[in-house]
């Protein structure tokens, strides 16, 4: 008859091979060391033998365990080599650290092999007491440099998880039909976009972004560190977009239009993609109730300097005090609103806001030279409420023309000239066909795509992907008063009278489409626009009505 002690070695080996961490976890010694050392007796040679195959066996099963969860299996020393069973599986998809044991699985065994002691099986014994010896070093020690996917990105991070890097980037294909021809562009396909670049952290508070227009000579768009020692105080520094509206604050990819509005012209730096040299800060109040930014830039788009000794300063807030409402319609609903205010250069060749359309099909309204002041004001509203997301926002932009007339030769007697303005609005809505929540400033979660992995936080069963219809309409008016300058009534103006004719134009904008996202990253844009030119544009057009038919097809990862 075998010996009660032998009896519980195997009992202890084959709950390993089986199922080792619920062994770890949940066996307790039903006997203490003097209990079992007493009824102990000893063993036969076949006890031995047979002791010996089923240690043989448990190294072929956990071999197979380790060959299919991906790591690599022990050398072979004559232990036990049951470790990662016991200490859990490989590193999952996007997971920052392997799993390590526990102390408890540590500790689980430990018992075991006390009870245990003084059996005539010592060389088994002692191949426990090494398996617990390496848990309790891979317990300690630092995790395995990780590599994968994430989810939504493929990422490389570093052995403490301190440091990420993924690469990242989109691709925009464009087919533009303009319905009717007065002086449109031709009909055309184009890549529009083509951005890559990386972002990743160093540490916990520190990010970091960096992003390369590749169109026609590489350009870099982004590049910027965010250190965020607290929620409420961040400092973000480097070149990006200056944080003026929620229309800019939108990832590119993520804007539902393929074109943002046209009041977007009134918008900071809207000449340099929206983006400046410069540095802010901002922070999250309330449990994300409040936010706010406070920032200091060139003001002259992508990679430029300033002109003027007196920074481009922009200040923005943005209110959700429902938030954490129980009242799920009230949790979406959000305003806020910007300030920025600035000075331009008559003698750096600054010029008024541009008043050409964003798809290209005329210009409504002229530039201007402009030199002194320049304020902007912003204001806007946002509801989601799961599948349907609105959003509104009205902006306004004065640009002074002080002494214009003094930067041309002969032009000294007439100085000034009334503020160039503009002011504009849009109101815009979106609804999921599908049941997808609209997000505040990303992609949905397509529940069924038609190709490719599934959605983060989502099955992925395969389907017709997500549906969503849309319409906007955004309207813009520019203002530019005329002037007169008359020697004989007014003796500081030159001899031959000067006249500045006025321009009060408008312009308004529909769209309507539909977007059809294939998965989380591959998404199709058709969109019909109506644009209506109110007054005769700058190339002499007569007010009229154009069409314009854009189908996008991005592509991102």
């Amino acid at each position: 008859m075998y010996s009660p002690k032998l009896w519980c070695v195997l009992l202890i080996l084959l709950c390993i091979a089986q199922d080792p961490v619920t062994f770890a976890q949940s066996t307790k010694a039903t006997d203490d060391s003097t209990t079992l050392t007493a009824k102990a007796q000893a063993a036969t040679e076949r006890d031995v033998r047979q002791l010996r195959r089923e240690v043989a066996e448990l190294k072929a099963q956990i071999r197979q365990l380790l060959q299919a969860s991906g790591q690599k299996a022990p050398a072979e020393n004559g232990a036990v080599s049951g470790t990662a069973a016991v200490a859990g599986s490989a590193v999952p998809q996007g997971a920052g650290q392997a799993p390590a044991a526990s102390q408890s699985d540590v500790d689980a065994l430990q018992r075991q092999i006390d009870a245990l002691k003084n059996s005539t099986a010592d060389q088994n014994v002692a191949a426990l007491q090494q398996q617990v010896d390496t848990l309790q070093k891979k317990a300690n020690e630092v995790p395995p440099v990780t590599a994968g996917w994430n989810g939504e990105h493929f990422f490389l991070r570093s052995t403490d998880g301190n440091f990420t890097l993924m690469p990242v980037g989109y691709l925009d294909g464009q087919y533009t039909v303009y319905g009717n021809d007065y002086g449109t562009p031709p009909d055309s396909f184009a890549i529009t976009r083509a951005r890559f670049g990386f972002q990743g952290n160093y540490g916990k508070q520190l990010d970091y972004v960096f992003m390369v227009e590749t169109i026609s000579s590489p350009t870099i768009r982004d590049a910027y560190l965010d250190f965020k020692p607290w929620s409420s105080f961040s400092i973000m520094a480097g070149q990006y977009k200056v944080p003026y509206s929620i229309e800019v604050g939108t990832a590119d990819t993520a804007v539902e239009f393929y074109n943002r509005s046209i009041i977007s012209v009134l918008y900071p730096d809207a000449g340099g993609a929206f983006r400046a040299p410069g540095i802010d800060i901002h922070g999250e109040l309330g449990a994300g109730r409040a936010e706010y930014w406070l920032g200091a830039y060139n003001g002259q788009g992508l990679l430029a300097s300033g002109t003027t000794n007196e920074p481009e300063i922009v200040a923005r807030v943005r209110f959700s005090p429902w938030k954490n409402s129980d009242i799920d319609w009230l949790k979406g609903l959000a305003f806020g609103g910007s300030a920025e205010h600035s000075r331009s250069k008559g003698l750096a060749n600054e010029v008024s806001f541009s008043g050409a359309m964003n798809d290209g099909s005329y210009t409504f309204f002229p530039q201007f030279k402009i030199n002194g002041n320049v304020d902007r004001y912003n204001g806007f509203l946002s509801w989601l409420n799961g599948p349907l997301g609105i959003r509104a926002e009205y902006a306004y932009l004065s640009q002074d023309r002080s002494n214009i007339g003094s930067l041309a030769t002969g032009g000294i007697g007439f100085n000034s000239q009334p503020p160039v303005t503009g002011q504009g609005y849009y109101v815009s809505g979106i609804y999921f066909l599908t049941g997808e929540t609209d997000p505040l400033n990303a992609l949905p979660r397509v529940r069924h795509p038609v190709i490719g992995p599934a959605s983060p936080g989502e099955s992925g069963t395969p389907g017709w992907g997500a549906w969503a219809v849309k319409f906007r309409y955004s309207s813009l008016r520019g203002n530019a008063p005329g002037s007169a300058c008359d020697a004989a009534t007014i003796p500081s103006c030159p001899i031959t009278p000067v006249i500045a004719p006025g321009f009060n134009d408008r312009t308004d904008q529909f769209t309507f489409g539909v977007n059809w996202y294939l998965n989380y990253w591959v998404l199709v844009k058709s969109e019909v626009s109506l644009d209506r030119l109110r007054d005769p544009s700058v190339q002499g057009i007569l007010p009229r009505d154009y069409y314009v038919y854009l189908e996008t097809l991005q592509f991102r990862f």
